[in-house]
């Protein structure tokens, strides 16, 4: 059977469920990290109390609170890093074994579809397994670098390098946090593509539902009303830039 045939298998309704899904996928990332000027996300408002953070960082003494904050930011990127290798496992281990393929076929009453639809069907949830995990893995070495500038900010906050060096693992721990949420992003829709496996309106409504539940967590969630209550002045300013830890003294 060549590729073409073996494409042939999936109805027009598959790939345009597919192409909602992926469309998706990047469509909420991109609103996410770059919302309108006048409705800032969670994620943009994480961003500024993050640099608030490293400002308050600087004069606090001793500074074992940040430490610990960093650590366990770390033990949470590992967690889902673990967890998404499992994942990875267990989907080849799935794809090498055939008859268990079929096993779950007959079990959602599916058993007419070729073992090739179930392959790539799992596939498509390894894929954003393994993006899941390149992400955790990322984000998990960014937050050992912001712990490592942290600990190379001077202990007298009048030195000159103080705040800027603080401003730095701002940054750093901003773009472990992006990485990490895209991660987790990675994970909700493995979820929803798992829906596939029912059909290709089950796949829509999973891609809806995902979209929808990420969408109103960002922005109109409880949680966000509550951190715009007492945001930083710069929160939901565009080109806050990367030095607004660096002149806040």
């Amino acid at each position: 059977m060549t590729l073409a045939d073996r494409i042939d298998i999936f109805s027009t309704l598959d790939l345009v469920a597919l192409g909602v899904l992926f469309v998706s996928w990047v469509a909420v990332t991109r609103v996410i990290e770059h919302p309108p000027a006048a409705r800032p996300s969670v994620s943009q408002l994480m961003a500024a109390f993050r640099r608030e953070w490293m400002v308050h960082f600087v004069t606090r003494q001793p500074r074992i609170f940040d430490s610990q904050i960093v650590s366990n930011l770390r033990q949470g990127t590992a967690f889902f890093a673990s967890a998404s290798m499992i994942a990875i496992g267990g989907g080849f281990a799935l794809i090498g074994n055939a008859d268990l393929l079929g096993g779950v076929a007959e079990d959602l009453r599916l058993a007419t579809d070729p073992t090739f639809v179930w392959e790539v069907k799992v596939i498509l949830m390894l894929v954003f397994a393994a993006n899941a995990f390149l992400k955790f893995v990322w984000a998990h070495r960014l937050f050992g670098y912001c712990a490592v500038l942290m600990a190379a900010v001077p202990n007298n906050p009048d030195d000159p390098d103080a705040y800027p060096r603080a401003a730095q693992a701002a940054e750093i721990n901003i773009t472990a946090a992006r990485g990490y949420n895209r991660g987790l992003r990675s994970v909700y829709f493995g979820i929803a593509a798992s829906a596939w496996l029912l059909g290709p309106l089950a796949l829509l409504a999973a891609t809806v539902a995902t979209l929808a539940v990420i969408l109103r967590r960002e922005f109109a969630s409880e949680s966000r009303q509550v951190l715009l209550a007492r945001a930083p002045r710069h929160a939901t300013r565009k080109g806050d830039g990367h030095g607004a830890a660096g002149g806040a003294k």
